[in-house]
């Protein structure tokens, strides 16, 4: 069992490192770029990245991280560890809520609304379009990367939490 737990853990910090890298990423560097660049340039680039990102790549970090976490959390549970599994199924909870709802409700439908958009022309339209667009979706992805960071944390917290000894009566955390 202890291998299974191993394995699940790493798995779950993995995806959710990943995932809060991912978001941070375009905190400090992907959109500040695109500000600094002509709205024209910034409007296609998104669109671009945009339909990129749905890959084979970013779909385990993006959709496994939540399920990565509840199913970490079940395992704990079933080894009698529950201040672990409390710990894995809250940062479930919060990327799941706070950041995978967030972008499919927010994030996404903005990103299809702007995929939509055909890029005018003139440089003044096209910096309306984008300064309205940018604005709001950094707004969130703010949100998104916190709450991804926090998630992590749990993560990492329920990971520590756990006393990796083989004989289940040593661990601290049984109840």
């Amino acid at each position: 069992m202890h291998v299974v737990l191993k394995g699940a853990t790493l798995f779950s910090l993995l995806l959710s490192a990943a995932i809060f890298g991912f978001f941070y990423a375009w905190v400090c560097s992907t959109m500040w770029g695109l500000d600094q660049a002509d709205p024209r340039v910034a409007i296609e680039a998104m669109q671009a990245m945009n339909a990129s990102v749905r890959n084979i790549v970013f779909a385990p970090a993006f959709f496994g991280t939540w399920a990565a976490l509840f199913a970490t959390a079940a395992l704990f549970y079933a080894a009698q560890a529950k201040k672990t599994a409390g710990l894995f199924a809250a940062a479930g909870a919060t990327y799941f809520i706070g950041a995978f709802l967030l972008t499919m409700t927010v994030n996404v439908p903005m990103n299809e609304a702007l995929a939509r958009v055909d890029v005018p022309g003139d440089i003044d339209a096209a910096g309306a379009i984008w300064r309205e667009y940018s604005g709001t979706w950094q707004v969130w992805n703010i949100t998104r990367t916190v709450v991804s960071g926090i998630a992590f944390l749990l993560a990492v917290l329920a990971s520590l939490s756990f006393e990796w000894k083989s004989a289940p009566s040593a661990r601290k955390d049984v109840e």
